[in-house]
């Protein structure tokens, strides 16, 4: 049996010339993988370093466990991280809101413009970091966005008014809403395709950890310390940008396609092409519910369990206990996806976090509450791991940045509605019940448009060959 030659990916740094080798056709009877992005991540620069003797020869990936690969683990870990930090400023604003509340005695339709221009900056961020992705680079866009969010947060923490929190929110929300959509991307990119799915939710796993960062501080420090610590905490991540410029190196898809950059206007009517019309529609209305849905109740949920009776220790308590189950959801999420595909991950777990929404809002006891709550964390964010892991795969890498920013910031929109519209129903005294019914019927419209107009991209190259404007 022949075999083709073995060619140092190490010492190489064209990376046209390693993508022309990888298309070459395979000799009998061996496997062939698409591209070799590990490989190139890790050319001629500290990120590689220890493993080049190791991965100087083309490697059978379809055989290597994602996390035997130390350059994908440690990608997967660097990015990673940067989302557990994002996750931790948006759990701690929900906690700090319910301790400003009783504090600054602000009413529920202030805490949902707090929140909701925190998700307004989410979604201009998302929209220009997306954007400025593409033109470049991923790396650079990711880096800027973790210093701007981390050095808000931190000055949250010295704000003496109302309007200047927001404007600082605002800023903070710019920064998060841009370096999701862009870190979500990069890994997408940046390993084979046959893992590039579980990669993606494995990354969306940190957020969870994240909440829980938040609910531990909520419940053991904020008390003592008050609010302000929570937001000085936030800024922890400025030092940890440091390190990431070291260990984030460009995907080796988009390294090989900036030649072929497109300009704005182009990108923008592709997405809307005939080619990829359908998959933008349905990401659009799948970001738009989900987020909505999202945000509308996990922001509120520790000032729920205040106005179901508990009280304000109590309800992060309690809070944190539902925040563990994310991570389970993830996890399942993570192994469902290569195994029966994105769509019925997608679906399944929209449908069963829309029944634990309707159950929760109906529950009155303590261990009723706690159950639902649970279920809605564990499957609601399941859903989110595997909407990431969707959305870059439906875009060739000229527009996949920004076509995940764009779908990412309109999404936004509904994280914007979705708190400031609790705040009014809650000041108009609704009830829990009829505010979660209205999230059960959002989310169902989420589900349908993925069951009804999603294509299923496990395994799918969205590189190939056609015009992006067909």
């Amino acid at each position: 049996m022949s075999k083709r030659k073995a060619i140092p990916l190490f010492r190489s740094t064209n990376t046209n010339k390693l993508m022309q080798h990888d298309k070459q056709q395979p000799a009998e009877g061996e496997n062939r993988i698409s591209f070799l992005p590990a490989a190139v991540l890790c050319a001629n620069d500290s990120y590689g370093r220890g493993y080049s003797t190791r991965m100087e020869h083309t490697t059978n990936l379809t055989s290597v466990s994602l996390w035997r690969d130390a350059a994908q683990r440690r990608l997967l870990f660097s990015a990673g991280l940067s989302w557990l930090f994002d996750a931790m400023d948006v759990g701690m604003l929900s906690f700090i809101v319910a301790a400003l509340r009783e504090e600054w005695q602000l009413g529920a339709q202030q805490i949902g413009l707090l929140t909701a221009t925190n998700s307004i900056g989410m979604a201009v961020g998302a929209a220009i970091a997306g954007t400025l992705a593409d033109r470049y680079g991923r790396r650079a866009i990711l880096l800027w966005t973790l210093v701007i969010f981390s050095v808000a947060s931190g000055l949250s923490a010295l704000a003496g008014s109302f309007t200047i929190l927001l404007i600082l929110r605002f800023i903070t929300g710019f920064g998060l809403g841009g370096e999701l959509p862009v870190a979500s991307t990069l890994v997408s990119e940046s390993v084979p395709v046959q893992w590039r799915g579980r990669a993606v939710v494995l990354l969306e796993s940190f957020w969870a950890g994240g909440w829980i960062l938040a609910a531990v501080i909520a419940y053991f420090i904020l008390p003592s310390y008050g609010w302000r610590i929570g937001f000085l905490i936030g800024c922890a991540p400025v030092l940890y940008a440091l390190y990431l410029r070291r260990t984030i190196r460009e995907p080796a898809r988009f390294t090989a396609s900036q030649a072929r950059s497109l300009p704005y206007r182009e990108r923008i009517a592709s997405l809307w092409s005939a080619r990829h019309r359908r998959s933008t529609t349905t990401l659009w209305i799948l970001w738009f519910t989900v987020v909505l849905s999202y945000y509308g109740m996990f922001l509120w949920l520790p000032t729920v369990m205040v106005l179901k009776g508990f009280s304000l220790v109590k309800s992060f308590e309690y809070v944190l206990i539902m925040t563990l189950a994310q991570l389970p959801g993830y996890f399942t999420a993570a192994y469902l996806i290569e195994r029966f595909g994105r769509k019925f991950v997608l679906v399944a777990y929209l449908l069963l976090t829309a029944g634990c929404a309707i159950w929760f809002g109906q529950a009155e006891s303590t261990a009723v509450l706690l159950a639902a709550g649970i279920g809605l964390s564990f499957f609601n964010l399941g859903a989110w791991g595997a909407m990431y892991a969707y959305t870059p795969e439906l875009y060739p890498t000229a527009i996949r940045s920004t076509g995940v920013g764009l779908a990412a910031s309109f999404g936004r929109i509904g994280g914007v509605i979705g708190p400031y519209l609790v705040g009014l129903l809650v000041d108009q005294h609704t009830s829990v019940r009829a505010i979660f019914t209205i999230f059960f019927v959002t989310i169902l419209i989420g589900a349908f448009a993925v069951l009804v107009l999603g294509q299923e991209t496990k395994g799918i190259d969205p590189d190939a060959d056609g015009p992006l404007l067909n």
